[in-house]
């Protein structure tokens, strides 16, 4: 199956560092990121995980959990956390998924393509999970995809961005422009009318071309 921005993520039932979860029933009414990393006890996830354990009250503080995911059992992520906290100085207290039957990696393309040559069409390390995040809305539609190679820690700086710029879009009916961060300028989406552009921002706006309405970020 080919997910798309706006699908209703899948639901599983998964082991967790926290104990069993229905993903459904854990998001609840909050967004949601899911993001894999393709093995415990390595250098660039090590990293990645002792990142996104500092950053996490951000998310909270956005009304967003976070739950990682990699093929390993739960008891291995149990141990890999201590050396998260020693060598990154954070530990992650999100749960995170052992998907040790590939079961949900499968469900969301997480898994690298087949290796040609080889009798199964899979090598160890391509049954690793590639280093993908989906963003997750309340609704639980997915709402962003990113995979990135298994050599490339990701800019999870930038996955909260895209966050901010989401529930914006979500409360205010704007867009952002490329490389915005908090307190720029944003756009007033091409679906809003002139006349309802007028209600929703009373102070005006600039307007270079008639489809590029740019107003200061709402409050």
């Amino acid at each position: 199956m080919s997910l798309r921005i706006n699908d209703t993520a899948p639901d599983f039932t998964a082991e967790t560092t926290q104990g069993t979860i229905r993903f459904h029933e854990w998001i609840g009414n909050s967004w949601a990121i899911l993001f894999s990393h393709p093995k415990d006890f390595t250098p660039v996830c090590t990293t990645e995980l002792g990142y996104m354990a500092k950053i996490e009250p951000e998310f909270t503080r956005r009304n967003c959990k976070l739950i990682g995911l990699s093929v390993d059992p739960v008891d291995n992520h149990a141990r890999w956390a201590k050396d998260i906290e020693e060598t990154q100085g954070y530990l992650p207290k999100y749960p995170m998924i052992g998907d040790t039957d590939l079961a949900v990696a499968k469900l969301y393309n997480m898994l690298p393509a087949a290796e040609p040559g080889t009798s199964e069409g899979r090598t160890a390390a391509a049954n690793a999970t590639v280093r993908s995040v989906f963003i997750i809305a309340p609704d639980k539609t997915i709402k962003l995809m990113m995979t990135y190679p298994m050599t490339t820690g990701r800019n999870f700086d930038e996955i909260l961005r895209v966050l901010d710029s989401m529930q914006m879009t979500a409360k205010h009916k704007i867009a952002t422009p490329v490389n915005w961060k908090q307190g720029d300028d944003v756009i007033i989406a091409g679906s809003v009318s002139d006349d309802d552009a007028k209600k929703l921002f009373p102070q005006g706006w600039k307007a270079p071309k008639p489809y590029l309405r740019i107003v200061k970020q709402p409050s």
